[in-house]
């Protein structure tokens, strides 16, 4: 068997460009001088015939469109065989309704991301006789689809911007933000799509990874800021940044990891230039920026 991931959607919630956005990048990407990128979304297989997606973007139907891997085999039968979560965020279960269609999948959560969606009745389009819901506890080995096992384990973030109070903890370990340890034949590959901090524990547990796709939210802390677009820096919503003393290209200097990739990437980004300045510091420093449509294998 090889392990398969492709990237299904590379940008943070709102995508690149963003419907309301007029920034440097949103401009460029409806001019189309660089690249537009979907939300975040990865699909991963073991054997190239079965297929999971983690995390169900808004913009699954097109993204599952563009990815040959996931085209139908026959009347209403694709090759999807299950959905993980790893957090409660609008752009990670929002594509959850688009696969309400009769076609039968395993949606793996952890018990509270579970709730978020049973406290929201939109939520039961999903018909049960096709769609069977397991609740996944920390550090759990479980099937996520044929020759691939997966575990979750906490990273620090917060919850779901919908589901915020007066106070925010933005650096909670819990149920709420998971890493997922993906196994298959001896290779470890880890999807880390949002942490807020680089914690000794999961220093140890990504050394040696084959592969680590990591939280590429913002460039720097106070991007959205500078841009005039938000008072919030990237620690308020939960993520590390990539450049800095604290940042996740300085985190990873001394971990050894085989391949590390950007994913998750927010449309103010300048990495999603790809002849930018920081762009090339990325790559100099030996990880890959992904994009929709880009398949790695191991």
């Amino acid at each position: 068997m090889t392990f398969r991931a492709h990237i299904l959607g590379a940008a943070a919630g709102g995508g690149l460009p963003q419907w309301n956005c007029g920034c440097e990048n949103c401009n460029l990407a409806r001019a189309g001088e660089i690249p537009a990128q979907s939300q975040s979304s990865v699909a991963f297989s073991a054997n190239g015939d079965e297929w999971a997606i983690l995390n169900a973007s808004p913009d699954i139907r097109q993204q599952m469109a563009q990815a040959k891997v996931l085209h139908p085999t026959d009347l209403r039968k694709s090759p999807l065989r299950s959905v993980l979560l790893t957090n409660g965020d609008i752009d990670h279960v929002a594509g959850l309704l688009t696969l309400r269609e009769q076609q039968a999948f395993t949606l793996f959560a952890t018990t509270e991301i579970h709730q978020v969606l049973a406290d929201n009745p939109i939520f039961a389009a999903l018909n049960p006789n096709y769609v069977s819901r397991v609740q996944i506890a920390l550090d759990e080995e479980f099937e996520l689809v044929e020759g691939l096992t997966a575990q979750l384990f906490a990273v620090p973030g917060k919850v779901p911007l919908y589901l915020e109070g007066e106070e925010v903890q933005t650096d909670l370990l819990g149920e709420q933000t998971v890493g997922v340890h993906l196994r298959s034949e001896g290779k470890n590959v880890y999807y880390i799509p949002g942490c807020a901090a680089m914690r000794p524990e999961l220093r140890d547990r990504i050394e040696g990874a084959d592969m680590v796709m990591f939280d590429g939210t913002l460039w720097q802390d106070d991007e959205m800021v500078q841009a005039g677009l938000s008072q919030k820096t990237g620690q308020r919503m939960g993520h590390m940044s990539m450049s800095g003393e604290d940042g996740s290209i300085a985190a990873f200097k001394d971990i050894s990891v085989a391949r590390k990739v950007f994913v998750h990437m927010n449309n103010t980004n300048p990495v999603l230039r790809p002849r930018s300045d920081q762009r090339k510091a990325v790559e100099a420093e030996g990880w890959t920026v992904a994009y929709d449509g880009l398949e790695l294998t191991i």
